[in-house]
């Protein structure tokens, strides 16, 4: 009997580190999954910029937003029936929060904190997936402490903040790719 008593904390220990390991192998896996939506995604913008006549060697402002316009308008063409949750599911959602609170509660938290406190603030309407970001309102800055935690992003998106709504961006189209509500506590 006292045989099972010595080896009741060996036990526990490897109990809790198989636990701790599928923890982190689950946000591994979700992750992973973000990374193929995102290609998915990338692949989708190439073939919406492929659609479009190629902008000329030294384009207006008139005609890069034309351009623009087009393919964001190809883009939701192909990606029609696409809302909110088609990137960050709500698995990846949790994740990114997850990610967003070991940020803010780290020692960077405070420097993101006041960061965002001192931004512009930015009044926008009611953000939606497939809309255009709106022209004449700025790109409000996300501060590279909070950004460092989160996956790479291809160089035709981006994350932005607005409010207290992490944003993914389509640059080259000016579109709302997706969103998580209430990212930032």
């Amino acid at each position: 009997m006292s045989g099972w008593i010595t080896l009741a904390p060996l036990f526990c220990l490897v109990t809790s580190v198989a636990w701790a390991q599928d923890k982190v192998n689950a946000g591994s896996l979700i992750l992973q999954d973000f990374s193929k939506r995102i290609a998915d995604y990338d692949q989708l913008h190439r073939t919406a910029q492929a659609k479009v006549r190629a902008l000329r060697e030294s384009p207006s402002l008139k005609d890069i937003e034309r351009y623009e316009h087009r393919v964001a308008h190809e883009i939701r063409e192909l990606r029609h029936d696409s809302g909110q949750g088609s990137i960050f599911t709500p698995q990846i959602a949790e994740q990114f929060r997850h990610l967003v609170g070991q940020t803010m509660d780290g020692s960077a938290g405070a420097r993101v904190q006041q960061s965002l406190r001192h931004a512009e603030p930015v009044r926008l309407p009611r953000l939606r997936v497939n809309g255009t970001y709106p022209e004449g309102i700025p790109l409000q800055s996300s501060p590279p402490s909070f950004l460092a935690n989160l996956p790479k992003l291809p160089v035709s998106l981006e994350y932005r903040l607005v409010g207290r709504d992490l944003v993914l961006r389509d640059r080259g189209a000016n579109l709302i790719v997706d969103l998580i509500p209430n990212v930032v506590p």
